[in-house]
């Protein structure tokens, strides 16, 4: 609840967009439920889904997404957290940046993915297409679940991040959407610069 409303403060879940999870203790994971507004999310807007992406109680309606979040979960048992959001920069950049991937490049605050230990070095988060059949979106994106140390964005749509907890997966969120801001702003900048 408290992610939602900070994602929402930020800007990063406009309208009814994104959602959020976390890992249970049991292996069960509370997730947002579709359509629901993460600026106003109280308890009842989360649900327990198993960790095949069903609703433990029938007949509600998990976040359409819920099986980019359960296949992260499958996939790292360190994971306890994945969040999605939908800014402006990671929309923007996604769709007028490079076909598959978005490079950030000599910010600091890139220290705080895995494995990154100095501004002097690369991070790629992959871009892939926007898919409305979320299992077939898995599938693409499964054979590069192991590289993507700041996440992953879907074009034209927004980002995925994750942590070990949601106060990880909180700042690499915010790093992440920090830095897709700056190199959006720096794109700009030199668009707009004389020749």
């Amino acid at each position: 609840v408290a992610a939602g409303r900070r994602m929402d403060q930020r800007g990063w879940v406009p309208a009814t967009a994104g959602n959020i999870s976390v890992r249970l203790a049991d292996g069960r994971i509370a997730i947002t439920r579709s359509g629901g507004h993460k600026g106003f999310l109280d308890a009842g807007g989360v649900m327990e889904v198993d960790p095949d992406g069903r609703a433990v109680v029938p007949g509600e309606r998990p976040s359409a997404e819920t099986g980019l979040h359960t296949q992260l979960y499958a996939h790292d048992r360190a994971i306890g957290a994945v969040l999605h959001g939908h800014s402006v920069a990671s929309t923007v950049l996604s769709l007028a940046g490079a076909p598959d991937a978005i490079v950030l490049s000599g910010y600091e605050v890139q220290k705080v993915f895995a494995g990154q230990s100095t501004h002097d070095a690369s991070v790629t988060v992959p871009v892939f297409d926007n898919d409305q059949d979320i299992a077939r979106l898995a599938t693409v994106v499964a054979p590069r679940l192991g590289a993507m140390p700041a996440g992953y964005v879907i074009r034209g749509h927004g980002v995925y991040v994750w942590g070990g907890d949601m106060p990880q997966a909180l700042a690499r969120l915010e790093g992440l959407e920090f830095l897709l801001g700056c190199e959006l702003a720096r794109r700009q900048m030199s668009a707009g610069a004389a020749p």
